[in-house]
């Protein structure tokens, strides 16, 4: 290790044990090209206009309507779009939650559980809108309300690290993932049914990591296995004086 990136006791200093931990095309490749393509249709939004861009993101939603005439391609499209100034919080959460799942299982596992956090949740809170819309309970306008972005995903993968963690930290840690799918409700025009199904979507995303992956975790040695640091405390030795005490 080059001496200009260790502290002078010897250790890593914070900003190369931080770079470590930033995803890579060696180390946690789906999770660096995933972040690439999510950039370049960020840059793409921003390159075609605000017209074009809105008919692209319309076409790859996974609202009702598009889901009853193309069900596998607009699963596959909607997971590629974000909000055009959102992509520098999604290298931060993944980092955060992707890339350490992707180091532990590999690439195409953590594929596996992004899909399939990312396709459920979708067709379990949207299914029932295709029904109701169907039955006459919606207006039609709500067929075609724009649903894209890779929340679900992600939520599958951080809650997929629920049963990574220690013990001590599981609790914590999905406590710390409800309250991020109640304040992004908040955040979100709270009340409105979109919301709401975006709302039972997330939830859903978590419980299908948290719950779906923890058998498949515990099989492969997983579980429990990403534990805080703890606090070196020097032995005490039986012959050494008790604190206050005078030793002879």
């Amino acid at each position: 290790m080059p001496t200009d990136t260790i502290t002078p006791h010897g250790r890593p200093r914070w900003t190369t044990r931080a770079a470590v931990l930033l995803p890579g095309p060696g180390t946690t490749p789906f999770t660096f090209w995933y972040l690439a393509v999510l950039l370049a249709t960020t840059v793409l939004q921003r390159v075609v206009g605000e017209s074009v861009s809105a008919e692209l993101l319309a076409e790859a939603s996974t609202d009702a309507h598009n889901l009853w005439h193309r069900p596998v391609s607009s699963l596959i499209s909607s997971a590629l779009w974000i909000d055009d100034s959102g992509w520098l919080v999604y290298v931060l959460i993944f980092a955060v939650a992707v890339a350490p799942l992707e180091r532990r299982v590999g690439a195409g596992w953590t594929f596996a559980v992004f899909a399939s956090g990312h396709a459920l949740a979708t067709l379990a809170t949207e299914l029932p809108v295709m029904v109701a819309l169907r039955e006459g309970w919606l207006p039609p306008t709500d067929a075609h309300w724009l649903d894209i972005g890779v929340s679900y995903g992600f939520f599958a993968t951080a809650g997929a690290m629920v049963p990574v963690l220690e013990r001590r930290l599981r609790l914590p840690a999905v406590v710390l993932l409800e309250l991020l799918v109640g304040v992004i409700y908040v955040a979100d025009e709270p009340g409105s049914l979109l919301s709401v199904v975006t709302l039972a979507g997330h939830a859903i995303a978590v419980h299908i990591g948290v719950l779906g992956w923890w058998a498949w975790l515990r099989r492969r040695g997983l579980t429990g296995t990403l534990r805080l640091p703890r606090r070196r405390r020097d032995p005490v030795r039986p012959d050494a004086p008790l604190a206050g005490s005078i030793a002879p």
